[in-house]
């Protein structure tokens, strides 16, 4: 049990001693608040945590907290305990202090993994230990033998990184390793704790064959990671894609029984082409072209709505409508293919949902052949978020994956996603949920289209996708740069 009146005293007290804090996320990403951005409250024997990020206003319990001079830790669990998350708050003044923190606390990570490693391998020496030069965020190690033969082990030293980030830095730093001109290497060991190997194992068993035996994996303990004597290093036998098949699919989440509140319904009269809904988890999110701009909760059975983009929120009121109206009219006048501002927030924010819109709108734009979900935009895998659900004339369901800028994991995210609805599918979930009401899905493998304007896919893009299953039919859609205004299919490839 945690000691609900301490931490809340302590938290309030620190929260109000600086104006502003830098929060970071167990993924890495970082947020700066103001300190009215943050809110702690105590419900019953509950301590509720919020705060603004790029996802808008969120509300989490705490169930632990550490404090460290001014560092705040914080576990937060939501959903009854089925979501999890930790977080990092710093006031802002130490900011850079802290960076260099944690690159030396990283290097010493990567170097109690070394050391372990030239332990459990017999008649070997530590080559070379360092961390990423990208991020820092992996530990690069090379290890060699008597007979001068050497090892590449990659490891995660930030506890933030996915399995997509993981195998796609393991491929790029394998064909490095393979164009040396002395001693190339043509493997990689990646090592993972538990809270990642299973997931990684399975988006491993979606590579081609070579490429596993290129890529190993090998699960290694928490204690581990803290240079602990009791450590293992486990070693799994590579899945096949028809492994996944056997494994227990995730609970579909699916919200179309739902109906939009008396607030939304009003709203949207305002621009019914250009706005959509998505109900979450705590009550409805309007966007206009993608942009959210509106939130509506339930609060003791009274609706209450909030406007604002970016971290900039008022409640809906007889006091802010006309604020509201001024606020909506900026939406529609930079929100456009033709804004007279391209570096406003309203034209520059969730770029890849506002192309979700247009497609939305006319899927046909991309391809003649598909039908939209009705529900696509309320369907869960996981936590994961499909950016479109589409039903093929020939009943083939297509998952769809959207970029607006350069993302190296893009194919490996679309896999995931795939592998995760094939199983649905395979179960006769799917079918069962009628999410293309009467239409049938066809039995037969789910297809992956891959979205994204020429110039943004990366550079590494071709390279990788040579990683996966020939199993799995992916395509690749180019678009033209001005797909705002008009947009256009460049070229269409099964890659």
């Amino acid at each position: 049990m945690i000691d609900e009146i301490e931490i809340l005293d302590k938290l309030t007290d620190l929260l109000n001693a600086h104006n502003e804090w830098l929060l970071i996320h167990q993924t890495g990403k970082t947020f700066s608040l103001q300190k009215n951005e943050i809110e702690v409250e105590q419900n019953r024997d509950k301590i509720l945590f919020s705060f603004l990020d790029e996802k808008g206003f969120q509300t989490w319990r705490i169930v632990e907290a550490e404090f460290k001079a001014e560092k705040v830790s914080l576990k937060l669990t939501r959903n009854f305990g089925k979501e999890e998350t930790f977080i990092e708050l710093i006031p802002r003044t130490k900011a850079e202090m802290l960076g260099e923190a944690v690159e030396l606390a990283r290097l010493e990570k990567a170097n109690k993994i070394a050391q372990f490693l030239v332990l459990e391998t017999k008649n070997t020496k530590l080559k070379r230990v360092e961390l990423n030069k990208e991020n820092g965020r992996f530990a690069q190690i090379i290890l060699e033998n008597k007979l001068g033969k050497q090892t590449a082990v990659l490891s995660d030293v930030s506890d933030s990184l996915t399995p997509e980030i993981l195998l796609s830095s393991a491929i790029i730093w394998l064909r490095n390793l393979q164009q040396r001109k002395r001693n190339p290497i043509n493997e990689v060991c990646i090592l993972s704790e538990k809270r990642v190997f299973g997931n990684l194992r399975k988006l491993h068993a979606c590579f081609r064959d070579v490429w596993k035996q290129k890529i190993k994996l090998k699960e290694i303990s928490q204690k581990a990671a803290k240079g602990e004597k009791d450590v293992k290093i486990i070693d799994a036998k590579s899945l096949q894609i028809k492994d996944l098949w056997k494994q227990k699919p995730t609970k579909l989440k699916l919200a179309e029984k739902l109906e939009l509140g008396g607030i939304s319904k009003e709203i949207i009269k305002l621009a019914p082409k250009e706005i959509d809904y998505l109900f979450t988890k705590n009550g409805e999110t309007l966007r206009y072209l993608g942009l959210p701009f509106l939130r509506v909760r339930k609060v003791f059975d009274e609706e209450k709505a909030w406007f604002g983009v970016d971290k900039t929120r008022r409640i809906l009121n007889e006091d802010s409508y006309e604020g509201f109206y001024e606020f909506f009219e900026n939406i529609k006048k930079y929100r456009r293919f033709d804004s007279p501002n391209k570096q406003h927030i309203f034209y520059r924010d969730s770029p890849e949902a506002w192309l979700e819109s247009i497609l939305q709108e006319n899927i046909k734009a991309l391809d003649s052949n598909l039908i939209l979900s009705p529900i696509y935009n309320q369907f869960r895998t996981s936590r994961d978020k499909i950016d479109l659900l589409a039903l093929r004339k020939d009943g083939r369901l297509v998952i769809i994956e959207l970029k607006v800028s350069q993302d190296r994991e893009m194919i490996f995210q679309a896999v995931d996603y795939w592998r995760k609805i094939e199983l649905q599918r395979q179960k006769g979930i799917l079918n069962k949920a009628k999410i293309f009401g009467d239409k049938e899905i066809a039995d037969k493998p789910t297809i992956i289209y891959l979205v994204a304007p020429t110039l943004s896919f990366h550079p590494s893009f071709n390279f990788l996708a040579k990683t996966i299953s020939e199993e799995i039919e992916i395509y690749r859609f180019d678009l033209n740069e001005k797909w705002r205004e008009d947009l256009k299919v460049l070229g269409r490839k099964n890659i």
